[in-house]
């Protein structure tokens, strides 16, 4: 079997074995591939393996030979599955890969905007508290979680993970989910999005991106959003409008905004909150721990083993 890696640089930078999958095919493995080099890198693969390549119907039609997709993400909006499947290409993804690292890259945000670490820490270096003339000083509020409202929007496996930490410091936790009320784990109260937007002191974003919810926090729903209050979105940039967060930033409406995708990646160098300096973004990087990596790589072998011997798993 001839398996094709067409961008694997994100995922394994040179620190994790591609052993596993050279023992299943012939591997051919190529850090990046632009747009008009897909078609020639992959035409002669029974398999190919990607994380941010689109695959869509008109580059499927040049791949006759083409009969597995494994997307290297719990993600696979790349692919036109419809498409693949019309032409029985098997396609599968990563599920639940990156559950603990998207969690704690959530409570980083929050931590950074309640306790403000990143920025005493600057200060400290550059002499700030070796001048103070107090053993302590603090020129930003700050806040302590217990007692505070976190609202959760997509109650999954990370959702569900945020809201069960949420406790341990005492939080109460609110979800916007699709799960049956009566369902849902001890302490988490569900509620609608409207009903969210005027209860939680935080709300984090933790579901997926659909044609019905882009932008789904705009202008309208940021004015009813509580005064002050703090939003993280470590799901998908496109949840929000960048610029209508960046305006209630610049108000003070919003005291912070935590998020680590943006709509557009990499972001254009005049997005709207690069100029917001309650604006913290991190690149993408809530999933790359090298603990979920490896735990990606052993996923994606089983995958292509289970499709090589006509059992497919984890197909989407």
């Amino acid at each position: 079997m001839k398996i094709v890696e067409l961008d694997g640089y994100a995922a394994n930078p040179g620190d994790i074995s591609w052993d596993g999958l050279k023992e299943l095919g012939e591997l051919t493995i190529y850090p990046r591939t632009a747009p008009e080099e897909v078609v020639e890198r992959a035409k002669e693969a029974d398999a190919i393996l990607i994380n941010k390549v689109n695959i869509t119907e008109a580059v499927l039609e040049q791949l006759p030979k083409l009969k597995y997709i494994g997307v290297l993400a719990t993600g696979y909006n790349v692919v036109d599955v419809e498409a693949a499947h019309k032409r029985g290409v098997v396609v599968t993804n990563i599920p639940s890969y990156s559950t603990e690292s998207v969690v704690q890259m959530t409570f980083a945000h929050i931590f950074n905007i309640t306790n403000q670490v990143a920025h005493y820490g600057d200060a400290s270096r550059q002499g700030r508290w070796s001048a103070n003339p107090d053993f302590c000083y603090w020129d930003t509020p700050l806040m302590e979680l217990s007692g505070k409202t976190l609202g959760i929007v997509g109650l999954g496996h990370i959702g569900q993970r945020v809201a069960a930490i949420a406790h341990q410091f005492g939080m109460d936790v609110f979800a916007v989910t699709s799960k049956d009320a009566m369902s849902l784990p001890k302490g988490i109260q569900k509620t609608t999005l409207d009903g969210l937007l005027g209860v939680a002191d935080i709300i984090s974003l933790h579901c997926p991106l659909t044609k019905d919810n882009y932008h789904l926090i705009d202008a309208e729903k940021i004015t009813r959003m509580r005064e002050g209050s703090i939003l993280i979105n470590t799901a998908r940039g496109a949840l929000v409008d960048e610029q209508a967060i960046a305006d209630a930033l610049e108000s003070g409406h919003l005291a912070g905004y935590g998020a680590d995708v943006m709509e557009q990646e990499p972001p254009r160098k005049d997005c709207p909150l690069f100029s917001q300096p309650h604006a913290y973004l991190t690149p993408h990087i809530a999933w790359a721990t090298k603990e979920a990596r490896e735990r990606l790589m052993r996923i994606c072998v089983d995958n292509v083993r289970a499709f090589k011997e006509g059992k497919p798993i984890n197909e989407v």
